[in-house]
């Protein structure tokens, strides 16, 4: 099954197996070990959720570990034979099962965007290698009376970054200045917990030799966590180290993608920790982790210890 048909079966299988250890395999993942199901993951790196942060990543893997039969890392599938039986599926990996029989199998490796439409050659569009049309900040085709929104006009692959780029090339349309210029668009991955982040994450300041301070807040320090009995939750704020702007957040936890969008704002607005930490939070919220977590960037949270920033 690819995600499609996973959303189209007419019963709950007893096992099922999730190639790819994405959001996409993950969500639907979830989903179904919450029905009942026997459910196994196998991805081929050696990480959940390749991209997202390590520390938001665990939070979630701590639970999937309880709701999952298996979790198989750095491991391939190699062969896969229908049987009476079942599905048979041969594994190639250290410390995974040579093969095993599942009743279904989901393959959540990726999607390819749908841009083989009939016509298109006959048009000035240009449709690159990965099969995404090539569009401007407007999402105009390089044929200037044809506009590409969502998945064709590249990443990221989400519903609410397609709805703006489809209001942007309305308004181009009709003649309005609008281009699409996002400083940050929020991702969620809508398991149980949540994991959501937007802008800059951990990973990729690494990885650009950015000069970042990383301020985390753990939700087992704060009240509304308790109450819920969801404390495995985390929120953390990536920032400039000289100014305390805000370049990214991500959140862990139970409705963490509710919380992602004071963060994305904050990125749009060119907010700094001072703003976040200055603004008031109802408590007892959850949502008050977003400015706890810039009270540790300053080293004056009254929750969690930090020695104050020089």
């Amino acid at each position: 099954m690819d995600s499609t048909t996973g959303l189209e079966l007419p019963e709950v299988p007893k096992s099922l197996l999730v190639i790819g250890g994405g959001y996409i395999g993950l969500e639907l993942g979830t989903v179904y070990a919450t029905l009942g199901s026997k459910v196994s993951v196998v991805e081929m790196t050696g990480g959940l959720l390749p991209g997202a942060d390590r520390d938001l990543v665990a939070v979630l893997q701590k639970r999937l570990e309880t709701l999952f039969a298996k979790i198989m890392l750095n491991t391939k599938v190699v062969k896969v034979t229908d049987q009476k039986s079942g599905i048979r599926v041969s594994f190639e990996g250290a410390g995974s099962p040579s093969e095993d029989v599942f009743d279904r199998v989901l393959v959540a490796v990726g999607r390819r965007p749908n841009s083989k439409i009939p016509g298109i050659e006959t048009t000035g569009v240009k449709v690159d290698a990965s099969g995404f049309i090539a569009t401007d900040a407007q999402r105009r085709t390089a044929e200037p009376t044809i506009f590409a929104i969502g998945d064709v006009a590249g990443e990221p692959m989400l519903a609410h970054k397609a709805s703006h780029e489809a209001r942007v090339a309305v308004e181009a349309i009709q003649g309005h200045r609008a281009v699409f210029e996002p400083l940050a668009i929020p991702a969620v991955v809508f398991t149980d917990p949540e994991i959501a982040w937007t802008g800059l994450t951990e990973a990729q300041a690494q990885a650009d030799g950015r000069d970042v301070e990383v301020a985390k807040f753990p939700w087992a320090a704060i009240g509304r966590a308790i109450t819920i009995d969801r404390p495995d939750g985390l929120t953390k704020l990536v920032l400039d180290k000289g100014t305390g702007r805000i370049l990214g957040v991500g959140i862990a936890g139970a409705g963490a993608g509710e919380l992602i969008a004071e963060g994305t704002l904050a990125i749009e607005m060119g907010a700094t920790a001072d703003d976040l930490r200055m603004t008031i939070h109802p408590h007892p919220t959850l949502s008050e982790t977003l400015m706890e977590s810039a009270d540790v960037f300053f080293g004056q949270s009254t929750s969690v210890f930090k020695p104050k920033r020089k």
